[in-house]
């Protein structure tokens, strides 16, 4: 182990220890913030390192129950000591952190462990407040409830033609969700209609939300992705007083650091190829996502004029040369869309995908990118989409293989995984007993076919909530 988890090796005994000698706590490797210094034995009779090493494999999921054995198991297990020596002997779990919106604008949080097939709640977004003068970080605000977003892009489009009350209607939206270093981000979003540089990150480790660094540019329904351990933000919508404004810049978060640095602005080169001035003036460029794929940035592009939106390939930002440059032809052009054309997509194993709902009313399909055609291709097996709302599915990468969360004819939330090579290799979460622990009536299965990739991995009782993101957390 490190020497931040060294404990003495000397040979004085108990009594020793308790008394505190000046010889032994000499011998000590010791740093001045570790939780254990004023802590009696983890375990009796065992030194604190090894008991660091015990409760680092225990799974996750007992980490509520272990909190309350003792004062030093929680602060043990609430200490990024743990999880350090967790990534060292290799046993840390990736969780499925789902967000919902419920009636009355409500968002709730979910974490979903894969191994025990298993959901939690999480803490709800924290309040936060601001002065009237404009501070650090803040930007003017009071005090508001923090909430995701439902990612409802058309309401900022309608507010850029001249319907600019329409965000003073909807407090709480456009809050952009990441993910990086362990911990979930929410970022900006608009509060009384004014964007914000706000910055909330949600701590595993701790169970905890709290501030950190603000962005430098207050923005709204921005895109973010991950690259090389920081968290990239491009794009989305300001406010000033000739209404809604899109965003060309981009900025970059660095979890160890806390600091935010600028990235090169978006060129959007083929939003200035217009040929006139009255065109540019009324489609405006906006980023409709982004994904990290073999080392860097795509990020999509439309130009929107509500209620319509022409595709414009994208760009792709290069972090070694610190550039944009345009998108592949084939990748831009074929990019799926979906609802006011945002394009959704994830990275699995080195792969990329999107999800294509236009194939029929209730189903639709996985298309991979193939980066050596530039083309891409439909991968078997249909998915149901029964849910009809603005986001009626997301992606996600968890254990190494895509998944689809979307919702089934009862308004239960349902996380599908797709098991491309082997399509009729049993799964032991998805038995009858584990799924009843989760949900009270499980609905008959809704994928049957002879030979498809899809299986039901998890369900939970949704109602009338909507899916507005998801993310991934290795801790």
């Amino acid at each position: 182990m490190g020497g931040i988890l060294s404990r003495s090796n000397h040979n004085s005994n108990v009594g020793d220890l308790i008394e505190g000698s000046q010889s032994a706590s000499c011998k000590r490797q010791r740093t001045s913030n570790s939780f254990w210094e004023h802590s009696p034995r983890l375990i009796p009779s065992l030194p604190d390192e090894i008991s660091i090493q015990i409760l680092a494999r225990l799974p996750r999921i007992h980490h509520l129950n272990a909190k309350l054995v003792s004062a030093s198991w929680k602060a043990a297990i609430m200490s990024p000591e743990l999880y350090r020596c967790r990534k060292e002997l290799g046993t840390t779990e990736e969780w499925l952190y789902l967000l919902t919106k419920t009636e009355g604008d409500k968002f709730l949080w979910y974490a979903f462990d894969p191994i025990s097939v298993r959901w939690q709640r999480l803490p709800p977004m924290p309040a936060i407040a601001v002065n009237d003068e404009p501070r650090s970080g803040l930007s003017g605000i009071r005090a508001w409830n923090m909430a995701g977003s439902s990612i409802r892009i058309a309401d900022a489009i309608r507010g850029w033609l001249g319907r600019r009350n329409a965000l003073d209607q909807v407090p709480f939206c456009g809050c952009a969700i990441g993910a990086v270093d362990g911990c979930l981000y929410a970022l900006g979003g608009f509060f009384r209609a004014a964007a914000m540089r706000s910055v909330w990150r949600y701590d595993p480790i701790v169970n905890a939300w709290n501030e950190v660094s603000p962005m430098s540019t207050a923005r709204a329904y921005c895109k973010t992705g991950v690259l090389n351990g920081k968290l990239y933000v491009v794009g989305g919508v300001t406010r000033d007083r000739g209404g809604l404004t899109p965003l060309q810049s981009a900025e970059v978060f660095n979890p160890h650091t806390g600091i935010w640095s600028e990235v090169p602005s978006m060129p959007f080169s083929k939003a200035q190829m217009l040929p006139t001035a009255f065109l540019a003036d009324l489609l405006k460029p906006i980023a409709t996502g982004m994904t990290s794929y073999r080392g860097k940035l795509y990020v999509p592009q439309s130009l929107y004029c509500w209620p319509f939106f022409v595709d414009v390939g994208g760009e792709v930002y290069d972090p070694e040369t610190n550039a944009w440059i345009e998108m592949p032809l084939g990748m831009g052009d074929g990019w799926p869309a979906r609802q006011a054309g945002t394009k959704l997509s994830v990275t699995v194993e080195g792969e990329l995908y999107a999800l294509d709902p236009s194939s029929t009313l209730d189903s639709a399909r996985i298309k991979v990118y193939d980066h050596q055609d530039d083309t891409w291709k439909v991968i078997e097996g249909d998915i149901p989409i029964n849910d009809n709302s603005e986001s009626p599915y997301l992606l996600a990468g968890l254990l190494g293989k895509l998944h689809v969360i979307t919702k089934d004819a009862n308004h239960n939330i349902m996380v599908m995984q797709a098991d491309r090579q082997n399509h009729s290799a049993p799964s032991p979460s998805t038995s009858a007993n584990s799924l009843q622990k989760n949900l009270h009536e499980v609905p008959e299965p809704v994928l049957g076919s002879e030979a498809n990739m899809w299986r039901v991995v998890a369900l939970r009782s949704g109602g009338s909530a909507e899916l507005v993101s998801c993310q991934i957390l290795d801790v």
